[in-house]
Formats: C-alpha cells, structure tokens, sequence
C-alpha cells in the first residue's frame, strides 16, 4: 500500500508530545500509531452501521408479522413464563 496520503491536524502540543512520547515508548512513528487508530475507527463505525441495519431489518420483520396477527401479546408471554417457572419448581 502506498503511502501518498497526508493528514494534517491541530491539536493541543500537550497531547501531540505526549502521543508522540508514548509512540516511541512503543517503539513505533506516530504515524504507525495515527494509522492504526484510523483503521480501528474505520473498522468500528463499519460494524456499528451494519449492527444498526441488521437491528432495523429485526424490527421491521418483527413489526410486519405482529402486523400479519403472527405474534402474541405480552400478557401471554408473561403467563406462559409464569406457567414455566411454576413448572420448574
């Protein structure tokens, strides 16, 4: 992968010593470490994005067969757990 790319940010010189501090603890550049972190950032909202779509495709399938009478109400549900706690006791 090339690396061709430039980023330029402000930030506190506080932090900026300190990352650059704690990178070379590592013994890594900082911008090894600034590439990581974005990759992990890419990564995580990625994921997040598709949890949410599999969580809005749950609910609408779960909304459209309530809708189709499919479902049963929480009262029922209450009373069928409490008939298996009886029953487990």
């Amino acid at each position: 992968m090339a690396l061709d790319a430039v980023f330029t940010l402000k930030l506190d010189e506080g932090l900026r010593d300190d990352f650059m501090a704690e990178a070379a603890a590592a013994h890594r550049t900082a911008s090894q470490v600034a590439r990581e972190l974005m990759r992990e950032y890419v990564e995580s909202q990625r994921r997040a994005r598709e949890y949410e779509a599999f969580l809005a495709e749950k609910v609408s399938a779960a909304r459209a067969s309530l809708g189709a009478g499919e479902g049963i109400d929480n009262a029922e549900v209450d009373a069928r757990c409490a008939a298996r706690r009886t029953s487990a006791a």
